[in-house]
């Protein structure tokens, strides 16, 4: 049997871009820590995928102080949302070829 994955984009492979995709598609900006805290990773570990994912440009930074303390905000980019939804259209697609 040939199981098509057309679709899939390689920059979600990862089960850690995965879920910061998934966070930001759900939220409009989150802030380091926050994606720190609920994916539950090392401050460098998600330093790295951040970075992979704002290279393809599929997520966006905001820079701000609060106060004298730096503050940065991800959110995900229009190009980010649509890969990310066909993506998950090409998973789904994937499952319903396999029943």
């Amino acid at each position: 049997m040939k199981i098509l994955i057309d679709g899939l984009q390689k920059a979600f492979e990862s089960r850690i871009r995965l879920g910061i995709m998934s966070a930001l598609a759900v939220n409009d900006r989150l802030d380091f820590n926050t994606l720190k805290e609920y994916l539950d990773v090392t401050d460098g570990n998600l330093a790295s995928h951040m970075k992979a994912l704002e290279k393809e440009e599929f997520i966006g930074i905001e820079k701000s102080f609060i106060g004298k303390k730096p503050n940065t905000k991800y959110f995900i980019t229009k190009e980010g949302k649509k890969a990310f939804d066909d993506h998950l259209n090409a998973l789904e697609k994937l499952i319903k070829s396999q029943k």
